[in-house]
């Protein structure tokens, strides 16, 4: 059994997962239009810090406030694995070198780089290292910051709404960008440490019980029109429960076109068009390789009971999804 111990998020919307549930709940949103954040890049809409971030030193914040709610050292038990699109400045594997080193883990951290899915895919990595019993803790870290090199390019594929997005709405015109650390921390000693510490608090926990990644094989950019890859997932984390059992699905949204037809009929194709969505690219823009993450703790703290699930498609094809449960 694969058990949320602790998680941490930092963002435009503030520091720490409460100040960020704190703001989705009051109708706060990070976006605004950029004129003047990138040299010879033309406006966006954003989620931004105010002052740029350097990603190590973020990831490295982030990291410490989820250890601090989880109660663990990151000792030789531990693995860190790093989700992210690009890096510091496109390197993957050294920031993830770094961050574990800065924490004492001995173990050579693993990356999880998978497109716009990464953050979903590095939690599936986690349960299958946690199940085979490699490690007893894995503390996942989502994390990207927006570059000139990242904007320019999303603006070449005519893909950035010059305004806020309006995911799975007539009037859309695209996504906006982000960026965010999130960190959560996974451990495969169901909820003993909770248990130990209950005569200070009692936090019921929430269970990693499934998850899947499929590849649609339809376009480098452009995913399957029949939804075909996350209507995989989404039935291969089904197993064992049925669509009435799910009280939320986080989905992806991101307000561009043909991704929000393809969730929309994924979702429908699974059975599952009655459950309730939760969509907060308004909130966050797309922060990338830290929205499977990110996007996973608003959602089973906002939900706050029974089954959840996230799902999350990128370039390439790439599909993946996972089921998460509230064990009181």
């Amino acid at each position: 059994m694969v058990s949320c111990i602790g998680h941490s998020i930092i963002s435009p919307l503030g520091v720490g997962s409460a100040a960020n549930v704190e703001a989705v709940r009051a109708g706060r949103s990070g976006l605004s239009v950029h004129t003047n954040r990138f040299a010879d890049v033309e406006p966006f809409c954003a989620s931004l810090f105010d002052t740029p971030q350097e990603f190590v030193p973020l990831c490295i914040r982030c990291v410490e406030d989820a250890l601090n709610d989880a109660k663990i050292a990151a000792d030789a038990s531990t693995i860190f694995i790093l989700s992210t699109t690009k890096g510091d400045n496109l390197d993957l594997l050294t920031p993830a070198q770094t961050i574990a080193r800065h924490f004492g883990n001995p173990n050579p951290p693993i990356v999880v780089s998978n497109a716009c899915t990464s953050g979903v895919c590095a939690q599936i990595t986690t349960k299958r290292l946690l199940d085979a019993g490699l490690y007893q803790h894995a503390i996942v870290i989502g994390c990207d910051i927006q570059t000139r090199f990242i904007v320019s390019g999303f603006q070449s594929f005519k893909a950035l709404s010059p305004e806020p997005c309006l995911p799975f709405s007539p009037d859309r015109k695209g996504l906006n960008l982000g960026e965010a650390a999130a960190t959560i921390v996974y451990s495969s000693q169901k909820s003993e440490i909770r248990d130990q510490m209950s005569d200070v608090r009692y936090q019921p926990t929430w269970i990693l019980e499934a998850g899947a990644i499929h590849n649609d094989a339809n376009h480098l950019s452009a995913p399957s029109r029949t939804g075909e890859g996350a209507y995989r997932c989404l039935m291969d984390v089904l197993e064992g429960v049925t669509p009435a059992d799910i009280d939320l699905i986080g989905v992806h949204g991101t307000g561009t076109l043909y991704n929000d037809d393809m969730e929309t009929i994924a979702i429908e194709r699974a059975g599952l068009q009655d459950v309730e969505k939760s969509i907060l690219k308004p909130f966050y823009g797309h922060t990338m390789g830290a929205a499977g993450v990110l996007e996973t703790i608003i959602g089973i703290e906002m939900l706050g009971k029974g089954t959840f699930i996230k799902m999350l498609s990128g370039f390439g094809g790439v599909n993946a999804a996972i089921r998460m449960r509230l064990r009181s």
